[in-house]
């Protein structure tokens, strides 16, 4: 359905740059591993436990090979050689390697021994990826999927009162929980282990964590008839991982932003872009759809003068997430409504910010994010921004539509709060259900003229960023305003150049899977 007439020559040209400043980016990808990747693998042919120290294994055993091995060939290899040597299988080799019977080998083995030696596990981990994938397709056939899907957070700290307030949101008609992670984990380089009680304005991700969640919401979607969606953060110095836990646990959608981390949490540029290129290969191959970030840019930016920035950053996203091999069916690219209130037609921009990436995007399952920035304390004002916001939701057809809180920028919703929420969505929902059908915007008016005006300025800032680079550009504070330094950041210590005969056994399958 096409409202605003966007002239689509310029909407390629926005695709042509977009494709190239990502094109650069893979390439120095493709010269790079980091401990989180390497990390990520070992998690994937099924290493898994702490030590007694509570190290989790893969940090100790990546740890071990970057003391006195070369981490550019792969932990891969390291592992491989250490099975052939101790003549072990894996779960052998790392009980006495808890034990300190055994240790990671000195020297590596070969490419083709490393494949051949690990084949078991890799098979056996794509293969538990597999059979969750199947059985979220079996859940999603059975019982469909919602049109616009109500997307309610939960965020205690403990994850058996998240499980008690994530049922109690579905039987409400939640159709997608996210759990939020506690503060400031995106910047441990480690995962927690195991279920944890306490985390701070959310709950540490942790595939035990992951696994009791996912089985809360099973039971749930067999009581209410529909499949209850999970979802998680993959980001931060641990993004792969979180994405490995998720594809093994059937987690459905992920947070999964290229410049998120960057902007917001100071995470290495380069350890950002290596770490989200496998993270979304594990994604495609899972079938775990991904939300992008660029809802947070209008947080630090004016959503009237910095709008395209957001088209923009939607553009690279997903450039990056086709090299990825993503479908487009599984691109959640993320928008806000978050205009000021204040500023004469407001709505009708807001219109056009939605429309426009509905058009530009109209396979991807747009995550549509609720007013946050100009809430200001007042419930009443917040309900009326909010119902704006729920009835832009159905006019512009978003597919994911996470709800405002009358209570935000007051405290941690209460449950009373999340009812009136989704109570509040699903009546705009049933009442203006054919809205977008029976309307159409004037040539020349608000929202056409305002729809073009962001377009062009976006063909215009992806041109300027492919001219100068995507680091420089994120070093000249581009996007949100904030600059960041090529050297600089958390994590930049975890990033390693591949040697000539470096190998990534499970990014090698998931690849051959999508030729």
């Amino acid at each position: 359905m096409n409202k605003l007439n966007l002239d689509q020559k310029t909407i390629e040209s926005c695709r042509i740059h977009a494709n190239a400043i990502a094109e650069k980016i893979v390439r120095f990808i493709d010269n790079h591993t980091t401990v989180s990747v390497e990390r990520s693998i070992l998690r994937l042919l099924g290493v898994d436990g702490v030590d007694r120290y509570q190290v989790p294994l893969v940090n100790r055993l990546v740890d071990d090979c970057l003391q006195q091995r070369n981490c550019g060939e792969g932990i891969s290899r390291y592992l491989a050689a250490s099975l052939k040597n101790t003549q072990r299988n894996l779960a052998d080799f790392l009980v006495a390697y808890q034990a300190g019977k055994a240790t990671l080998a000195k020297d590596p083995a070969s490419v083709e021994e490393t494949l051949a030696i690990l084949k078991p596990w890799i098979d056996q981990g794509l293969k538990k990826i597999q059979e969750q994938k199947e059985l979220r397709n079996h859940w999603i056939n059975t019982y469909g999927t919602a049109k616009t899907q109500i997307y309610v957070i939960v965020a205690t700290g403990n994850i058996h009162e998240d499980v008690i307030q994530a049922q109690a949101a579905a039987r409400a008609g939640a159709d997608i929980i996210a759990v939020i992670r506690s503060t400031g984990q995106s910047l441990l380089d480690y995962v927690p282990y195991g279920i944890t009680t306490e985390g701070f304005g959310g709950t540490y991700a942790t595939q035990a964590n992951f696994r009791l969640m996912r089985q809360a919401l099973d039971e749930v979607s067999k009581d209410v008839g529909r499949y209850i969606r999970l979802v998680n953060y993959a980001s931060g110095l641990c993004m792969p991982e979180i994405a490995a836990m998720a594809a093994l646990e059937r987690l459905d959608i992920l947070l999964n932003d290229s410049l998120y981390g960057i902007i917001f949490r100071d995470i290495n540029m380069q350890r950002t872009f290596i770490d989200q290129n496998f993270s979304r290969l594990i994604n495609a191959y899972a079938g775990i759809l991904i939300n992008t970030g660029e809802d947070n840019y209008l947080t630090t930016s004016d959503a009237v003068e910095e709008a395209h920035t957001v088209l923009a950053s939607q553009f690279i996203n997903e450039a990056f997430a086709k090299k990825a091999h993503l479908s487009a069916s599984l691109m959640g690219l993320g928008h806000a409504f978050e205009i000021d209130p204040e500023i004469e037609n407001s709505f009708l921009f807001e219109i056009a910010q939605a429309e426009m990436a509905r058009e530009i995007f109209p396979d991807a399952p747009l995550k549509y994010m609720p007013p946050t920035k100009h809430i200001s304390g007042n419930i009443f004002r917040a309900t009326m921004q909010n119902a704006l916001f729920n009835l832009a939701t159905v006019m512009t057809d978003q597919s994911i539509h996470l709800l405002g809180m009358m209570t935000e920028a007051i405290h941690t919703p209460f449950l009373s709060d999340r009812f009136l929420a989704i109570d509040s969505a699903k009546t705009i929902q049933k009442t203006a259900k054919s809205f977008r059908e029976a309307i159409d915007y004037r040539e020349g008016g608000v929202i056409h003229t305002r729809a073009r005006e962001v377009l062009q300025k976006a063909k215009l800032l992806l041109g300027d960023v492919e001219k100068t680079g995507l680091f420089n550009a994120l070093e000249n504070g581009v996007f949100a305003g904030v600059k960041r330094p090529f050297q600089g950041g958390k994590g930049l210590e975890g990033v390693y150049v591949k040697d000539k005969d470096y190998v990534n056994p499970i990014a090698l399958r998931m690849e051959e899977f999508f030729r």
